[in-house]
C-alpha cells in the first residue's frame, strides 16, 4: 500500500500542477485549444484522488478523512463541466475561481490524506519508572 500512496500522491503533484498552468493559460486567453487536455488530466487527476481515497477507506484510522476526499473528488469533475454553462458573461471568472479553489483543495485534501495513511498508528508510549 506504501507505494499505492506514494504514486497517487506524485501523480495528484504532478497533475495538479499541470492543471494549475493551463488554467492559467485559459484564464489569460492563451492555449485554448489545449482544452481536450485539460480535462483529460483532470480525470486522471480525480481518479488518482480516489485511489488515494480507497486506500484511506480501508484503514479505520483515516476512514472518515477518506469520505470527504472521495465525496470532494465528485465535486471537481461536476464543477468543471458544468462551469461553461454556470454565470456566462462579464461574471464567469467567479465560477473559474470557484473551479481554481475547488482544485486547490482537491490537491491539499489529497496530500492531506497521504499524509495521515502514511503515518504509523500511534504505538503505545512506555513510561519507565525512575529508580
Amino acid at each position: 500500500m506504501k507505494y499505492v500512496v506514494l504514486i497517487a500522491r506524485s501523480l495528484i503533484s504532478l497533475f495538479g500542477i499541470a492543471l494549475l498552468v493551463l488554467g492559467i493559460l485559459f484564464w489569460t486567453g492563451h492555449a485554448l485549444s489545449l482544452l481536450q487536455l485539460h480535462m483529460t488530466l483532470g480525470g486522471l487527476f480525480v481518479i488518482s484522488l480516489w485511489a488515494l481515497a480507497a486506500v484511506g477507506l480501508l484503514r479505520s484510522d483515516t476512514r472518515g478523512f477518506a469520505v470527504v476526499v472521495l465525496l470532494w473528488g465528485l465535486i471537481v469533475p461536476a464543477l468543471g463541466v458544468m462551469q461553461v454553462s454556470l454565470l456566462s458573461g462579464s461574471d464567469h471568472w467567479v465560477i473559474q475561481a470557484a473551479h481554481l479553489l475547488v482544485g486547490l483543495i482537491a490537491m491539499g485534501l489529497g496530500h492531506g490524506l497521504a499524509r495521515r495513511i502514511s503515518r504509523r498508528p500511534a504505538e503505545a508510549v512506555v513510561v519507565r519508572e525512575s529508580v
